[in-house]
């Protein structure tokens, strides 16, 4: 299974800090950086409002507890926003090539 995981955070260094080791170390394909976003959250019993980025994570099932971990290990926040949602269909290609990027080689999933 293929999975496409969002995460905010608060900026530009972060974020490019956190794709690159992400793709680096194989557990993710691609990571699309998504500047702009307004995050309105509950925090502390506090409503918040914050400018942050989002990253749109690419990667298998089975790589998803490591990335989660590694993602924790980099992120600045004491929660960081990770949620994984599974690509029901897609290319066949691409989800080869994710499969490929990601440790495998071949049809993942």
């Amino acid at each position: 299974m293929y999975l496409t995981v969002f995460c905010t955070v608060p900026d530009l260094e972060t974020a490019r800090r956190i794709a690159r080791t992400l793709v680096h170390e194989e557990l993710a394909a691609c990571v699309n950086l998504l500047p702009g976003l307004t995050s309105v959250y509950r925090w502390q019993g506090q409503v918040e409002e914050s400018s942050e980025l989002l990253l749109i994570i690419k990667t298998r099932q089975e790589r998803y507890p490591a990335l989660e971990a590694r993602i924790k290990a980099l992120h600045p926040y004491q929660v960081p926003e990770i949620i994984a949602l599974a690509i029901e269909q897609g290319s066949m290609s691409y989800l080869d090539w994710i499969s490929e990027s990601t440790g495998t080689g071949g049809v993942g999933g």
